[in-house]
């Protein structure tokens, strides 16, 4: 879905050509039916099975979007020269990056490209989020985070993350809670030609995100449409990429490239 920070966070839905306000459909019977179609997300040909979000098989080989690095950004290679698309890495991964700390299902720690603030946070259904460190590029993001989760999570709990909101913490106090905890591995770190041009983020700003949500569900049922071609229930709420309708769960973006149609009642 694709979403825009507001009070509410808004969400549209893209459906065939256009899109739809999902936020107006909140409180509505919502019917959403896949049609046995899949079409890869990169290259648009028919598939029979999903790879990584929407992808075919031959562009899951392919794509260095589909690396493994993408899920461990600590293991980006394009600087030994075996990125599968160097100018697809130069164009994402050696771009500004930050680390933050988000509060989703509990504190954690994340990496995201500087220019995906605060999509990728809305994303993985955080409430609170800060920078905690800019860098220039993918991978010395992800060395960091692997410093920092030695003494943080680095994990969403999607479950718990729908079940209702985190308590509210003191993010900047927390921010550096952590970075005292982990002082020493900062310090080997920053005696490593990796450190470059990394700055430790010093800003009390905090991005505060709410959700459209009437309800949260007491016991977390996940839909799945490689299991059922239809799923219907009320609208209650929409957080991160997650549809939560009173008869379960939807994760969307997981059934990225399903050709899928609405009806609401």
């Amino acid at each position: 879905m694709r979403t825009k920070l507001e009070a509410p966070v808004r969400y549209e839905l893209p459906i065939g050509d256009g899109a739809v306000d999902m936020n107006a459909l909140m409180g509505e019977t919502v019917t959403l039916s896949f049609t046995g179609n899949i079409f890869c997300v990169a290259c648009g040909r028919k598939t029979k099975k999903s790879f990584n979000q929407g992808h075919c098989f031959p562009c899951l080989k392919r794509l260095a979007s589909c690396d493994q690095c993408i899920v461990r950004p600590e293991l980006c290679h394009y600087h030994a020269g075996t990125c599968r698309e160097p100018e697809w890495g130069e164009s994402h991964c050696l771009r500004p990056h930050v680390v933050y700390l988000a509060n989703s299902s509990g504190l954690k720690v994340g990496v995201t490209r500087a220019s995906q603030i605060p999509t990728r946070w809305i994303d993985q259904g955080a409430s609170q989020a800060v920078v905690v460190f800019e860098v220039s590029e993918r991978r010395i993001a992800g060395l960091l985070e692997a410093t920092l989760r030695q003494v943080v999570a680095d994990r969403t709990d999607w479950r718990r993350m729908l079940k209702g909101s985190p308590e509210p913490l003191d993010m900047v106090r927390e921010r550096d809670r952590i970075l005292k905890e982990a002082a020493d591995l900062i310090t080997r770190f920053r005696e490593s030609p990796d450190w470059a041009d990394t700055k430790i983020s010093t800003t009390e700003s905090v991005c505060e995100i709410g959700y459209p949500v009437n309800a949260y569900p007491e016991k977390v049922k996940a839909h799945n449409f490689d299991k059922t071609d239809t799923v219907s229930g009320v609208l209650q709420g929409i957080k991160g990429q997650y549809l939560i309708l009173d008869s379960g769960v939807l994760n969307v973006r997981k059934f990225s490239g399903y050709e899928l149609e609405l009806s609401t009642e």
